[in-house]
């Protein structure tokens, strides 16, 4: 039986030079260290297309020697054809990444070139930014999530990490930095070329990209000393954990028998879609609450009042609407929600925020009405990368973006959710993406039409991960938080009724819904624990067992976790 979880890493092969070392995960350079300490998080060579999409490098050969590692690539897909070449030098302190490439057609792309990820650790540390001008510019890291980029107009950084000082240098064109902690990447990301140049912008068969960065270190002190990595205190938080929602599916009928699941179902539905009905008939079907969220259609807008009036008598427990293009609630959207629910006389809280990332919720907040009922905002881990790596580091980052949601929120309850592997629709493309005429779910809706299966659904480690997102996510003032879908290719179940390994999680964390919230982390992110009244849900995404300690008010606990496994442990 194929191993999912694992066939999603990348393929890898570790490499040293001197004191520089690095893993080669396919076309990535990752995990760059000087001397066992961390520099950089990735460096790679990036090709996206004007709609945002990855065009997957191919790696062709590679060859090493001492000093250098060289890769060959050429590209797939989207219509772009470039052939090139990643180069890495090692030389005492000093290490060198270079890229060339040639596109061998004409291709309208909004980034080619070098993309360098910094880790999150850096939070909060001092920053020397050297522009092209050679001007020299303080500044810092954000420790918040930054919603707008952190720095502009780079050709040079400096900062202390670990007991190093870094200097990093950029050729080849204007770098600038956002805060990818924003999607849940645990990364800050340096990039060509600056956001406030034309894009997409051509390159022309023959057109040759060539960029490079050097980085050079100091020992400055020793490295850092960790924390004892298998003891974790749950702390009580003095608030309740939050409802367990679970997502409508959006997959083709026919539908299995319905599963209990969740407290409450969440269902999405774009107005402009004629099969709208039928998507809010399935949802009714599930018997459970509906939280239900609305993608207006300004073409249509007797849709909205059609919809609302539709819900009366329903048991709805929230609704939201969002506009189709920035996909947020402005005033604009929730004055027209609140205006359609007084008309048909539908007294039930008005949500809203974003129905994509973090990152619109924290771009769009001047936007988004202070006075609404509720926050809300999905996420999902796969946006950058598909890899399992980013799966797993993107569950501290979660953490973050719940954190920084509750305070965005001001004392509004928050809904995280849906919480998916892959993204349920490409917030970034340039038009809207095509509608299915059909009136049914012969064929689906929604999702179903975007490329946001994964494999990975099926994986037993995915029950664990979830685990430890409910852990990441469940922070106070969060009141919900949804997973998935409910059946389907993105399910929790099965299209033949099946329970997939992930079922069992959900159910036990819907049990611990309005019981008092601990949780807790490992130093290396890898254990969570979360609990409600005398239950704990430990999960372990480390390759290996771990024996653990665990403290609950006052007392230590014993708890031997499985590799890349839960289990619900008895206080």
């Amino acid at each position: 039986m194929t191993d999912i979880w694992h066939s999603s890493h990348s393929p890898s092969r570790f490499w040293r030079g001197g004191l520089w070392a690095l893993e080669l995960r396919d076309d990535e350079l990752a995990d760059l260290t000087y001397d066992g300490r961390r520099v950089l998080r990735s460096v790679r060579a990036v090709v996206r297309d004007r709609d945002w999409n990855t065009a997957p490098w191919i790696v062709e050969q590679v060859a090493v020697t001492e000093s250098t590692l060289e890769v060959l690539v050429h590209t797939e897909g989207y219509d772009a054809e470039l052939r090139g070449t990643v180069r890495v030098d090692a030389a005492g302190d000093l290490l060198v990444v270079s890229f060339d490439a040639i596109s061998t057609t004409p291709f309208q792309t909004n980034r080619t070139g070098l993309v360098v990820l910094h880790p999150p650790q850096v939070a909060g540390r001092l920053l020397a930014v050297t522009h092209s001008d050679a001007s020299v510019e303080a500044s810092a890291f954000p420790q918040e999530i930054s919603p707008h980029q952190p720095a502009f107009d780079i050709a040079g950084l400096e900062w202390d990490d670990d007991g190093l000082a870094v200097d990093l240098r950029f050729t080849g064109d204007v770098f600038e930095m956002e805060d990818q902690r924003n999607w849940t990447d645990a990364s800050f990301k340096t990039y060509s070329r600056p956001l406030a140049e034309p894009f997409p912008y051509p390159l022309d068969a023959g057109e040759r990209v060539r960029q490079a960065i050097a980085v050079r270190v100091k020992r400055i002190a020793e490295p850092e000393t960790q924390a004892d990595p298998d003891r974790l205190v749950l702390e009580d938080t003095g608030t309740p954990f939050p409802a367990l929602v679970v997502g409508a599916s959006s997959a083709p009928d026919p539908a299995p028998p319905v599963i209990a699941l969740a407290t409450a179902v969440l269902v999405e539905l774009d107005l402009a879609a004629p099969s709208r009905h039928a998507a809010l008939a399935r949802a009714v079907a599930s018997g459970r609450p509906l939280d239900v969220r609305l993608v207006l259609d300004p073409e249509n807008p007797a849709a909205l009042d059609e919809l609302v009036a539709g819900l009366v008598g329903l048991p709805v427990v929230r609704v939201g609407a969002f506009d189709p293009l920035t996909h947020v609630t402005d005033v604009h959207v929730a004055d027209a929600l609140r205006a359609a629910a007084a008309r048909a006389g539908l007294d039930v809280p008005v949500v809203g925020g974003s129905r994509a990332h973090f990152t619109e919720l924290n771009r769009e907040r001047h936007r988004i009405p202070t006075d609404l009922d509720g926050i809300v905002f999905s996420t999902t881990p796969l946006f950058h990368s598909l890899t399992t790596e980013q799966l797993l580091e993107s569950l501290g980052m979660q953490r973050l973006v719940a954190e920084q949601a509750v305070r965005l929120a001001g004392g509004a309850p928050v809904h995280i959710g849906p919480v998916a592997l892959r993204p349920r629709f490409n917030d970034v493309a340039t038009v809207r993406p095509p509608m299915p005429a059909d009136i049914d779910l012969a064929r689906g809706y929604g999702p179903q039409f975007a490329d946001a299966d994964d494999d990975r659904q099926d994986s037993p480690q995915l029950a664990a991960w979830t685990v430890a997102s409910a852990a990441a996510l469940a922070v106070p003032g969060v009141a919900s938080v949804a997973y998935f879908e409910k059946w389907g290719p993105r399910g929790v179940v099965r299209a033949d009724g099946t329970e997939r390994p992930v079922a069992a999680v959900l159910r036990a964390l819907a049990a611990l819904a309005g019981s008092p919230l601990r949780s807790a982390t490992s130093p290396d992110g890898l254990v969570w624990a979360v609990g409600g009244g005398r239950t704990v849900l430990v999960a372990n995404l480390d390759t290996s067992a771990r024996d653990l300690v665990i403290g609950v008010d006052g007392a230590e606990h014993a708890a031997s976790v499985p590799a890349e496994g839960w289990l619900a442990l008895q206080i």
